[in-house]
């Protein structure tokens, strides 16, 4: 019975533990009817009553000693009412509230965009998922989901592009919707042919520069495609110039089999599917690197090594839920000034 007693002052003492007061200083205003009454006299009645000697001679003698004690201790008990009344509200307007375990935030101070490829192209199926063939867009869900999930206390963006370049999510700590929203595109919803210009004009218009250095310090762009520019206003190379100026680190990624054709087919439709040597030339002037995956493991490779080149120390900040209580004391309140009310209430009532 005395380890039960414990177990239950001690889970009371952790509870009020974890209780602060956001406005502790509103019970400065707790004296404060004390004041009015010790300082502020009451206003001079300038008309007098009319006393009545006799009958208030007669009330006193009809009325019993007892029932005269009895009003005299219900006048003294109504300010310990007022008192308590009181206290409560300024126990409410201290606001306390009650703060869960804290839960740590990390970070790193990375921002990064994807920007994917979703032309017509992407749905070859020439890569393997699971032992079966997918089309590349598969593929480059599952793979970049993951390495979504891997890049807590980063700011992550998405740009889909086909035809035409789109923003999906700008940069965000909240990885789950940018994995949600790169799980939604669909081939095709930006048009079936290759505006990688327009994703990189794009990228630089929604990023913010560093104030003092007026570059995008710890920004990357990661760009996955398996064409050449066939779309847009923006030309490759001359939006990589403007992003070499500005800092930004673009990856290229060339996801799909490079196809050389020979005889008829090469000069039908050139030399392969992909622009390599565009996509090559786009990573090398703003600093960064080129990877071709042929499969869905080469993907997941180049990924982990971008993880890996692109990893930095975090910052751990620390916030704490918490529950307002003020609720409890203004409530109680309410429901003593009710039952006070109720109690006038049935004096007026029985005095009729």
């Amino acid at each position: 019975m005395d380890w039960n007693i414990g177990l239950w002052i001690n889970h009371w003492i952790t509870l009020l533990s974890d209780i602060d007061f956001l406005w502790a200083w509103a019970i400065a205003f707790l004296p404060l009817p004390w004041i009015i009454y010790r300082f502020v006299k009451p206003v001079k009645k300038e008309q007098h009553p009319l006393l009545a000697p006799q009958i208030m001679q007669r009330l006193e003698q009809q009325m019993p000693p007892s029932l005269l004690v009895q009003n005299q201790n219900r006048a003294k008990g109504i300010p310990l009412l007022f008192i308590l009344l009181w206290c409560l509200l300024i126990l409410a307007a201290t606001r306390p509230v009650q703060f869960i375990s804290p839960n740590p935030f990390e970070v790193s101070g990375k921002e990064m965009m994807l920007a994917v490829d979703l032309s017509g192209s992407m749905k070859k199926e020439d890569m393997y998922l699971g032992g079966y063939d997918v089309d590349r867009l598969t593929a480059v869900k599952a793979v970049v989901s993951t390495f979504i999930e891997q890049r807590q206390g980063d700011r992550i963006g998405l740009i889909v592009f086909g035809t035409q370049a789109f923003l999906q999510s700008p940069l965000t700590y909240d990885l789950h919707t940018v994995k949600t929203l790169l799980t939604e595109t669909a081939i095709g919803m930006a048009g079936n042919n290759t505006a990688i210009g327009d994703a990189i004009g794009l990228t630089l218009k929604h990023l913010k520069p560093n104030p003092k250095t007026g570059k995008y310090d710890n920004a990357v762009l990661i760009l996955l495609t398996d064409g050449s520019n066939t779309a847009g206003q923006v030309d490759p190379l001359q939006a990589a110039e403007k992003a070499k100026e500005l800092g930004l680190k673009i990856y290229t990624i060339a996801v799909g089999r490079v196809t050389h054709r020979t005889g008829l087919d090469l000069f039908l439709a050139g030399k392969s599917d992909i622009d390599v040597e565009s996509l090559k030339r786009i990573a090398k002037l703003t600093n960064g690197q080129f990877f071709q995956a042929n499969d869905t493991q080469q993907l997941s490779e180049i990924y982990q090594y971008i993880n890996q080149l692109e990893s930095s120390e975090h910052e751990v900040f620390h916030y704490r839920n918490r529950s307002e209580l003020y609720m409890w004391p203004l409530g109680l309140a309410f429901l003593i000034s009710l039952l006070f009310a109720q109690s006038i209430l049935r004096k007026q009532g029985g005095g009729k």
